[in-house]
Protein backbone atom coordinates (compact mmCIF):
# COMPACT_ATOMS: atom_id res chain seq x y z
CA UNK A 1 0.00 0.00 0.00
CA UNK A 2 3.17 2.27 0.63
CA UNK A 3 4.57 1.64 -2.25
CA UNK A 4 1.74 2.39 -4.03
CA UNK A 5 1.18 5.86 -2.53
CA UNK A 6 5.38 6.76 -3.18
CA UNK A 7 4.36 5.85 -7.05
CA UNK A 8 1.63 8.22 -6.81
CA UNK A 9 3.69 11.05 -5.07
CA UNK A 10 6.39 10.25 -7.65
CA UNK A 11 4.00 10.49 -10.90
CA UNK A 12 2.57 13.53 -9.63
CA UNK A 13 5.69 15.31 -8.97
CA UNK A 14 7.07 14.43 -12.38
CA UNK A 15 4.10 15.83 -13.91
CA UNK A 16 4.98 19.30 -12.65
CA UNK A 17 8.49 18.74 -13.46
CA UNK A 18 7.68 17.99 -17.14
CA UNK A 19 6.09 21.47 -17.47
CA UNK A 20 9.97 23.12 -16.20
CA UNK A 21 12.30 21.28 -18.32
CA UNK A 22 12.49 20.59 -22.03
CA UNK A 23 11.07 17.58 -23.37
CA UNK A 24 14.81 15.98 -24.02
CA UNK A 25 16.02 17.19 -20.50
CA UNK A 26 13.07 15.40 -19.18
CA UNK A 27 13.56 11.70 -21.27
CA UNK A 28 17.28 11.68 -20.29
CA UNK A 29 17.41 12.81 -16.89
CA UNK A 30 13.94 12.32 -14.76
CA UNK A 31 11.58 9.38 -16.92
CA UNK A 32 13.65 6.70 -15.63
CA UNK A 33 13.61 7.23 -11.80
CA UNK A 34 11.48 6.30 -9.08
CA UNK A 35 10.92 7.29 -5.50
CA UNK A 36 12.11 4.48 -2.88
CA UNK A 37 11.44 5.68 0.30
CA UNK A 38 9.98 8.27 2.31
CA UNK A 39 11.51 8.98 5.75
CA UNK A 40 10.78 12.10 8.10
CA UNK A 41 11.78 15.22 5.84
CA UNK A 42 14.13 12.85 3.66
CA UNK A 43 12.86 11.57 0.15
CA UNK A 44 15.34 9.14 -1.37
CA UNK A 45 15.12 8.69 -5.08
CA UNK A 46 16.31 5.86 -7.38
CA UNK A 47 18.69 6.82 -10.57
CA UNK A 48 19.45 4.54 -13.26
CA UNK A 49 23.01 4.92 -13.58
CA UNK A 50 25.98 7.51 -11.64
CA UNK A 51 25.98 10.15 -14.24
CA UNK A 52 21.75 10.76 -13.86
CA UNK A 53 22.37 10.83 -10.07
CA UNK A 54 24.83 13.29 -10.19
CA UNK A 55 23.19 15.49 -12.71
CA UNK A 56 20.18 15.53 -10.81
CA UNK A 57 21.69 16.34 -7.52
CA UNK A 58 24.12 19.31 -9.29
CA UNK A 59 21.53 20.76 -11.86
CA UNK A 60 17.99 19.94 -11.00
CA UNK A 61 17.77 19.54 -6.96
CA UNK A 62 15.69 22.94 -6.92
CA UNK A 63 13.71 22.24 -9.00
CA UNK A 64 12.51 18.42 -8.21
CA UNK A 65 12.68 19.97 -4.28
CA UNK A 66 10.00 22.97 -4.99
CA UNK A 67 7.70 21.08 -6.83
CA UNK A 68 8.03 18.18 -4.46
CA UNK A 69 7.25 20.65 -1.17
CA UNK A 70 4.29 22.39 -3.31
CA UNK A 71 2.71 18.86 -2.91
CA UNK A 72 3.73 17.12 0.42
CA UNK A 73 2.92 21.30 1.41
CA UNK A 74 6.62 20.86 3.77
CA UNK A 75 9.86 20.87 3.63
CA UNK A 76 11.75 17.92 2.28
CA UNK A 77 15.40 16.91 1.44
CA UNK A 78 16.27 14.73 -1.54
CA UNK A 79 18.87 12.17 -1.41
CA UNK A 80 19.50 10.30 -4.85
CA UNK A 81 20.83 6.80 -5.23
CA UNK A 82 21.66 4.41 -8.13
CA UNK A 83 20.60 0.75 -8.63
CA UNK A 84 24.50 -0.53 -6.63
CA UNK A 85 23.50 1.85 -4.01
CA UNK A 86 19.35 0.03 -3.87
CA UNK A 87 19.02 -3.14 -1.30
CA UNK A 88 15.23 -3.64 -0.06
CA UNK A 89 16.45 -5.25 3.06
CA UNK A 90 19.09 -2.75 3.94
CA UNK A 91 17.85 0.46 2.44
CA UNK A 92 16.24 2.31 5.52
CA UNK A 93 18.34 0.58 7.59
CA UNK A 94 21.41 1.79 6.02
CA UNK A 95 21.02 4.69 3.81
CA UNK A 96 18.13 6.77 5.46
CA UNK A 97 19.70 7.64 8.73
CA UNK A 98 22.11 8.90 6.70
CA UNK A 99 20.29 11.03 4.86
CA UNK A 100 18.09 12.40 8.19
CA UNK A 101 21.43 13.48 9.47
CA UNK A 102 22.63 15.01 6.34
CA UNK A 103 23.15 18.85 6.11
CA UNK A 104 19.50 20.67 4.96
CA UNK A 105 19.69 22.12 1.58
CA UNK A 106 18.34 25.75 1.07
CA UNK A 107 15.36 25.87 0.69
CA UNK A 108 12.88 27.86 -1.46
CA UNK A 109 15.69 30.40 -2.42
CA UNK A 110 15.91 32.45 -5.12
CA UNK A 111 19.62 31.06 -7.00
CA UNK A 112 22.65 32.26 -5.88
CA UNK A 113 25.51 33.25 -7.05
CA UNK A 114 28.89 34.01 -6.70
CA UNK A 115 30.52 37.78 -7.19
CA UNK A 116 31.28 38.40 -10.77
CA UNK A 117 34.42 38.52 -11.46
CA UNK A 118 34.29 41.76 -13.73
CA UNK A 119 32.24 44.61 -12.22
CA UNK A 120 31.61 46.47 -15.08
CA UNK A 121 28.50 45.87 -16.92
CA UNK A 122 29.00 43.61 -19.73
CA UNK A 123 27.07 43.33 -23.14
CA UNK A 124 26.16 40.56 -25.47
CA UNK A 125 29.19 42.11 -28.04
CA UNK A 126 31.87 41.72 -25.07
CA UNK A 127 31.27 37.69 -25.16
CA UNK A 128 31.27 36.88 -28.94
CA UNK A 129 28.09 35.50 -28.99
CA UNK A 130 25.32 35.20 -31.65
CA UNK A 131 21.72 36.32 -29.88
CA UNK A 132 20.01 33.98 -32.05
CA UNK A 133 21.79 31.07 -30.66
CA UNK A 134 19.45 30.20 -27.86
CA UNK A 135 17.80 27.16 -26.81
CA UNK A 136 14.26 28.19 -27.97
CA UNK A 137 15.61 28.73 -31.14
CA UNK A 138 17.45 25.40 -31.74
CA UNK A 139 15.31 22.40 -33.23
CA UNK A 140 15.66 19.05 -30.97
CA UNK A 141 15.69 15.91 -33.46
CA UNK A 142 16.67 12.27 -32.79
CA UNK A 143 20.54 13.17 -33.85
CA UNK A 144 20.87 16.01 -31.09
CA UNK A 145 18.63 15.87 -27.96
CA UNK A 146 21.37 14.05 -25.96
CA UNK A 147 23.78 16.61 -26.60
CA UNK A 148 20.36 19.58 -26.02
CA UNK A 149 20.01 17.52 -22.65
CA UNK A 150 23.94 18.05 -21.60
CA UNK A 151 23.83 21.82 -22.51
CA UNK A 152 20.71 22.34 -20.19
CA UNK A 153 22.09 20.74 -17.64
CA UNK A 154 25.10 22.63 -17.67
CA UNK A 155 23.41 25.87 -17.90
CA UNK A 156 20.97 24.54 -15.24
CA UNK A 157 23.79 23.69 -12.77
CA UNK A 158 25.56 27.18 -13.26
CA UNK A 159 22.07 29.01 -12.37
CA UNK A 160 21.40 26.76 -9.24
CA UNK A 161 24.75 27.31 -7.84
CA UNK A 162 24.01 24.93 -5.18
CA UNK A 163 27.03 23.08 -5.26
CA UNK A 164 30.58 23.94 -6.11
CA UNK A 165 31.03 20.95 -8.54
CA UNK A 166 30.63 21.52 -12.12
CA UNK A 167 27.78 18.38 -13.89
CA UNK A 168 30.07 17.81 -16.70
CA UNK A 169 33.87 20.08 -16.95
CA UNK A 170 34.56 19.94 -19.13
CA UNK A 171 31.81 19.52 -22.03
CA UNK A 172 33.19 18.10 -25.04
CA UNK A 173 30.82 18.24 -28.25
CA UNK A 174 31.35 16.54 -31.81
CA UNK A 175 30.23 16.53 -35.00
CA UNK A 176 30.30 17.43 -38.44
CA UNK A 177 30.20 20.66 -39.28
CA UNK A 178 27.13 22.64 -39.79
CA UNK A 179 24.97 20.52 -37.30
CA UNK A 180 24.58 23.04 -34.23
CA UNK A 181 27.51 22.62 -31.74
CA UNK A 182 28.35 26.39 -32.26
CA UNK A 183 24.88 27.08 -31.70
CA UNK A 184 24.37 24.57 -28.69
CA UNK A 185 27.29 25.78 -26.77
CA UNK A 186 26.22 29.45 -27.03
CA UNK A 187 22.81 29.03 -26.29
CA UNK A 188 24.14 27.28 -22.68
CA UNK A 189 26.10 30.90 -22.20
CA UNK A 190 22.90 32.56 -23.35
CA UNK A 191 20.44 30.77 -20.99
CA UNK A 192 23.42 31.78 -18.21
CA UNK A 193 23.15 35.20 -19.09
CA UNK A 194 19.47 35.99 -18.79
CA UNK A 195 19.78 34.83 -14.74
CA UNK A 196 23.10 37.02 -14.27
CA UNK A 197 23.96 39.41 -16.44
CA UNK A 198 27.37 39.64 -14.75
CA UNK A 199 29.00 36.34 -15.71
CA UNK A 200 32.04 36.55 -17.41
CA UNK A 201 31.75 34.65 -20.62
CA UNK A 202 34.15 33.94 -23.74
CA UNK A 203 33.37 32.34 -26.99
CA UNK A 204 36.48 32.04 -29.46
CA UNK A 205 37.55 29.36 -31.92
CA UNK A 206 41.22 27.59 -31.31
CA UNK A 207 42.62 29.30 -34.25
CA UNK A 208 41.52 32.81 -33.10
CA UNK A 209 42.83 31.78 -29.47
CA UNK A 210 46.21 30.85 -31.17
CA UNK A 211 46.35 34.16 -33.10
CA UNK A 212 45.54 35.72 -29.95
CA UNK A 213 48.26 34.27 -27.82
CA UNK A 214 50.83 34.60 -30.43
CA UNK A 215 50.20 38.34 -30.89
CA UNK A 216 50.74 38.89 -27.06
CA UNK A 217 54.00 37.17 -27.09
CA UNK A 218 55.12 39.40 -29.95
CA UNK A 219 53.77 42.33 -27.94
CA UNK A 220 55.25 41.11 -24.24
CA UNK A 221 51.45 41.03 -23.10
CA UNK A 222 51.09 37.91 -21.70
CA UNK A 223 49.15 38.87 -18.50
CA UNK A 224 46.62 40.63 -20.28
CA UNK A 225 45.85 37.65 -22.15
CA UNK A 226 45.93 35.08 -19.27
CA UNK A 227 43.50 37.70 -17.72
CA UNK A 228 41.57 37.16 -20.93
CA UNK A 229 41.10 33.70 -20.39
CA UNK A 230 41.55 32.78 -17.19
CA UNK A 231 39.40 34.58 -15.12
CA UNK A 232 36.54 33.73 -16.65
CA UNK A 233 33.18 32.06 -15.52
CA UNK A 234 32.48 30.25 -18.67
CA UNK A 235 35.04 29.49 -21.91
CA UNK A 236 33.41 28.54 -25.11
CA UNK A 237 35.93 26.58 -27.37
CA UNK A 238 35.07 25.95 -30.88
CA UNK A 239 37.05 23.95 -33.34
CA UNK A 240 39.53 22.25 -30.75
CA UNK A 241 40.83 20.16 -33.99
CA UNK A 242 42.44 23.55 -35.38
CA UNK A 243 44.89 24.06 -32.15
CA UNK A 244 48.07 23.19 -33.56
CA UNK A 245 50.96 23.33 -31.25
CA UNK A 246 52.81 26.67 -32.48
CA UNK A 247 54.88 28.60 -30.55
CA UNK A 248 53.86 26.41 -27.65
CA UNK A 249 49.73 26.69 -27.89
CA UNK A 250 48.63 23.60 -26.63
CA UNK A 251 51.31 24.48 -23.26
CA UNK A 252 49.60 27.60 -22.93
CA UNK A 253 45.81 25.94 -23.35
CA UNK A 254 46.83 23.55 -20.98
CA UNK A 255 47.50 25.23 -18.40
CA UNK A 256 44.83 27.64 -18.96
CA UNK A 257 42.05 24.52 -18.81
CA UNK A 258 43.45 23.69 -15.43
CA UNK A 259 43.37 27.27 -14.03
CA UNK A 260 39.92 26.80 -15.16
CA UNK A 261 38.89 23.82 -13.84
CA UNK A 262 40.48 23.52 -10.74
CA UNK A 263 38.14 27.11 -9.78
CA UNK A 264 35.43 25.00 -10.71
CA UNK A 265 34.80 27.30 -13.81
CA UNK A 266 32.95 25.83 -16.76
CA UNK A 267 34.79 24.95 -20.07
CA UNK A 268 32.54 23.48 -23.00
CA UNK A 269 34.42 22.78 -26.56
CA UNK A 270 33.52 21.56 -29.92
CA UNK A 271 35.13 19.72 -32.74
CA UNK A 272 34.39 17.76 -35.16
CA UNK A 273 35.73 14.36 -34.21
CA UNK A 274 36.01 12.82 -30.50
CA UNK A 275 39.33 13.46 -28.56
CA UNK A 276 41.22 10.44 -28.90
CA UNK A 277 40.24 11.19 -33.04
CA UNK A 278 42.49 14.80 -33.06
CA UNK A 279 46.09 13.22 -34.22
CA UNK A 280 47.66 16.83 -33.62
CA UNK A 281 45.95 16.79 -29.84
CA UNK A 282 48.67 16.78 -26.87
CA UNK A 283 47.78 12.86 -24.88
CA UNK A 284 47.58 15.65 -21.44
CA UNK A 285 44.85 17.30 -23.29
CA UNK A 286 43.45 14.58 -24.45
CA UNK A 287 42.79 12.67 -21.28
CA UNK A 288 41.79 16.13 -20.10
CA UNK A 289 38.61 16.57 -22.21
CA UNK A 290 38.11 12.79 -21.33
CA UNK A 291 37.36 13.40 -17.69
CA UNK A 292 34.17 14.93 -18.46
CA UNK A 293 31.31 14.58 -20.21
CA UNK A 294 31.41 13.48 -24.50
CA UNK A 295 28.42 13.56 -26.97
CA UNK A 296 27.82 13.83 -30.20
CA UNK A 297 25.33 15.50 -32.99
CA UNK A 298 24.49 13.63 -35.51
CA UNK A 299 23.08 14.69 -39.08
CA UNK A 300 19.40 15.61 -38.62
CA UNK A 301 16.93 12.88 -39.87
CA UNK A 302 14.48 14.04 -42.21
CA UNK A 303 11.45 14.78 -40.09
CA UNK A 304 14.12 17.32 -38.03
CA UNK A 305 15.14 18.76 -41.10
CA UNK A 306 11.52 19.54 -41.99
CA UNK A 307 11.25 20.90 -38.54
CA UNK A 308 14.34 23.14 -39.48
CA UNK A 309 12.84 24.31 -42.53
CA UNK A 310 9.26 25.37 -41.45
CA UNK A 311 11.59 26.78 -37.72
CA UNK A 312 13.34 29.28 -40.10
CA UNK A 313 10.71 29.90 -42.25
CA UNK A 314 8.69 30.89 -39.76
CA UNK A 315 11.57 33.35 -38.24
CA UNK A 316 11.63 34.74 -41.73
CA UNK A 317 7.97 35.37 -42.20
CA UNK A 318 8.06 33.11 -45.48
CA UNK A 319 5.37 31.00 -46.71
CA UNK A 320 6.59 27.29 -47.28
CA UNK A 321 3.98 24.91 -48.50
CA UNK A 322 5.08 21.65 -47.42
CA UNK A 323 5.81 20.12 -50.58
CA UNK A 324 8.83 22.72 -50.96
CA UNK A 325 9.83 21.85 -47.62
CA UNK A 326 10.11 18.01 -48.38
CA UNK A 327 11.81 18.70 -51.72
CA UNK A 328 14.55 20.27 -49.99
CA UNK A 329 14.50 18.36 -46.91
CA UNK A 330 14.82 14.94 -49.21
CA UNK A 331 17.60 16.11 -51.06
CA UNK A 332 19.85 17.95 -48.80
CA UNK A 333 21.03 15.90 -46.21
CA UNK A 334 24.47 16.30 -44.59
CA UNK A 335 24.00 19.71 -42.36
CA UNK A 336 21.44 22.29 -41.04
CA UNK A 337 24.04 25.20 -42.85
CA UNK A 338 22.66 23.64 -46.00
CA UNK A 339 19.26 23.80 -45.38
CA UNK A 340 19.00 27.21 -43.90
CA UNK A 341 21.67 27.72 -47.15
CA UNK A 342 19.13 26.54 -49.38
CA UNK A 343 16.26 28.15 -48.04
CA UNK A 344 17.78 31.66 -47.92
CA UNK A 345 18.61 31.10 -51.47
CA UNK A 346 14.94 30.25 -52.29
CA UNK A 347 13.78 33.30 -50.51
CA UNK A 348 15.89 35.76 -52.34
CA UNK A 349 15.18 34.00 -56.04
CA UNK A 350 11.30 34.76 -55.17
CA UNK A 351 11.79 37.84 -54.26
CA UNK A 352 13.67 39.29 -56.65
CA UNK A 353 11.13 37.50 -59.42
CA UNK A 354 8.13 38.75 -57.78
CA UNK A 355 7.30 34.37 -58.03
CA UNK A 356 5.16 32.83 -55.24
CA UNK A 357 7.30 29.25 -53.47
CA UNK A 358 5.87 26.56 -55.07
CA UNK A 359 7.74 23.23 -55.99
CA UNK A 360 8.38 24.37 -59.64
CA UNK A 361 10.23 27.37 -58.40
CA UNK A 362 12.32 25.33 -55.94
CA UNK A 363 13.56 22.89 -58.63
CA UNK A 364 14.40 25.99 -60.48
CA UNK A 365 16.16 28.03 -58.14
CA UNK A 366 18.31 25.54 -56.16
CA UNK A 367 18.92 22.82 -59.26
CA UNK A 368 22.59 24.21 -58.71
CA UNK A 369 23.10 22.71 -55.57
CA UNK A 370 20.78 20.13 -55.86
CA UNK A 371 21.86 17.79 -58.37
CA UNK A 372 19.22 15.26 -59.89
CA UNK A 373 21.97 12.94 -58.82
CA UNK A 374 21.55 13.78 -54.73
CA UNK A 375 19.87 10.42 -53.81
CA UNK A 376 23.30 8.76 -54.76
CA UNK A 377 24.20 7.18 -51.25
CA UNK A 378 28.06 6.62 -51.21
CA UNK A 379 29.46 3.72 -48.48
CA UNK A 380 32.51 2.48 -48.20
CA UNK A 381 31.56 -0.41 -49.95
CA UNK A 382 30.75 1.79 -52.94
CA UNK A 383 33.83 3.36 -52.58
CA UNK A 384 36.22 0.15 -52.32
CA UNK A 385 34.31 -0.91 -55.30
CA UNK A 386 35.41 2.08 -57.27
CA UNK A 387 38.81 2.19 -56.29
CA UNK A 388 39.41 -1.68 -56.61
CA UNK A 389 38.49 -0.64 -60.50
CA UNK A 390 40.60 2.11 -60.98
CA UNK A 391 43.81 0.21 -59.58
CA UNK A 392 42.79 -3.34 -61.01
CA UNK A 393 42.64 -5.17 -57.86
CA UNK A 394 40.32 -7.20 -55.82
CA UNK A 395 37.93 -5.46 -53.29
CA UNK A 396 38.75 -8.29 -50.97
CA UNK A 397 42.68 -7.30 -50.99
CA UNK A 398 41.59 -4.36 -49.17
CA UNK A 399 40.98 -6.70 -45.83
CA UNK A 400 44.02 -8.89 -46.16
CA UNK A 401 47.17 -7.98 -44.50
CA UNK A 402 49.16 -7.47 -47.34
CA UNK A 403 51.50 -4.73 -47.01
CA UNK A 404 52.86 -4.07 -50.64
CA UNK A 405 52.43 -0.72 -52.51
CA UNK A 406 50.04 -2.10 -54.90
CA UNK A 407 47.66 -2.62 -52.53
CA UNK A 408 48.43 -0.52 -49.40
CA UNK A 409 48.31 2.64 -51.21
CA UNK A 410 44.67 2.00 -52.65
CA UNK A 411 43.77 1.14 -49.68
CA UNK A 412 45.13 4.06 -47.87
CA UNK A 413 43.24 6.13 -50.94
CA UNK A 414 40.13 4.29 -50.16
CA UNK A 415 40.23 5.18 -46.31
CA UNK A 416 41.06 8.61 -47.16
CA UNK A 417 37.89 8.99 -49.47
CA UNK A 418 35.77 7.06 -46.79
CA UNK A 419 37.04 10.02 -44.07
CA UNK A 420 35.83 12.41 -46.91
CA UNK A 421 32.86 11.49 -48.16
CA UNK A 422 31.30 9.61 -45.08
CA UNK A 423 29.71 10.43 -41.78
CA UNK A 424 31.65 7.15 -41.06
CA UNK A 425 34.05 7.50 -37.66
CA UNK A 426 37.31 6.07 -37.74
CA UNK A 427 37.03 3.32 -36.01
CA UNK A 428 34.10 2.44 -38.37
CA UNK A 429 36.49 3.24 -41.44
CA UNK A 430 38.82 0.56 -39.82
CA UNK A 431 36.35 -2.08 -39.18
CA UNK A 432 35.52 -1.85 -43.04
CA UNK A 433 39.15 -3.05 -44.15
CA UNK A 434 39.98 -5.95 -42.23
CA UNK A 435 39.39 -4.71 -39.00
CA UNK A 436 42.79 -2.33 -38.68
CA UNK A 437 42.31 0.55 -35.76
CA UNK A 438 41.63 4.09 -35.93
CA UNK A 439 45.74 4.94 -35.67
CA UNK A 440 46.00 3.35 -38.91
CA UNK A 441 42.99 4.86 -41.02
CA UNK A 442 44.47 8.11 -39.71
CA UNK A 443 47.78 7.53 -40.98
CA UNK A 444 46.57 6.90 -44.23
CA UNK A 445 44.37 10.10 -44.35
CA UNK A 446 47.51 12.12 -43.35
CA UNK A 447 49.63 10.71 -46.07
CA UNK A 448 46.82 10.61 -49.10
CA UNK A 449 46.05 14.45 -47.85
CA UNK A 450 50.11 15.41 -47.39
CA UNK A 451 50.55 13.40 -51.10
CA UNK A 452 47.82 15.85 -52.85
CA UNK A 453 49.23 18.85 -51.85
CA UNK A 454 52.13 17.94 -54.40
CA UNK A 455 51.13 15.19 -56.73
CA UNK A 456 49.32 16.25 -59.48
CA UNK A 457 48.09 12.87 -60.61
CA UNK A 458 47.22 11.84 -57.42
CA UNK A 459 44.98 14.70 -57.67
CA UNK A 460 43.41 13.93 -60.88
CA UNK A 461 42.75 10.02 -59.74
CA UNK A 462 40.93 11.44 -56.53
CA UNK A 463 38.83 13.97 -58.31
CA UNK A 464 37.97 10.99 -61.12
CA UNK A 465 36.94 8.52 -58.38
CA UNK A 466 34.65 11.18 -56.58
CA UNK A 467 33.17 12.37 -59.94
CA UNK A 468 32.47 8.85 -60.87
CA UNK A 469 30.88 8.18 -57.44
CA UNK A 470 28.71 11.68 -57.09
CA UNK A 471 27.97 11.18 -60.98
CA UNK A 472 29.49 14.17 -61.51
CA UNK A 473 30.94 15.97 -64.99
Amino acid sequence: MFELQLAKIWEQALEITRHDVSKPTFDTWFKDTELMAYYGDTLVIKTPNEYCKNTLENSYYHILQKNLEELLEHNIKLTFITPKETGADTLAAELLPKASNAPACPIKEEPVFTEPLFQEQLDFSNFNLNPKYTFDSFVIGKGNNFAYAACEAVANNIISNFSNKRTYNPLFIYGNPGLGKTHLMQATAHEVLKHNKNIKVVYISSENFMIDFIESIKNSNMSKFRDKYRKVDILLIDDIQFLKDKEGTQEEFFHTFNALHEANKQIIISSDRPPKEIPTLEERLRTRFEWGLITDIQAPDFETRVAILRKKAQDENLELPDSVAYYIAENTQSSIRELEGALVRLAAFSSLNHRTIDIDLAKECLQSIIPTTANIVITPEVIKQKVAEIYNIKVDEFSAKKRNRNIAYPRQIAMYLCRDMTDLSLPKIGEYFGGRDHSTVIHACERIASDLKTDLSLQATINNIKNQLTGSN
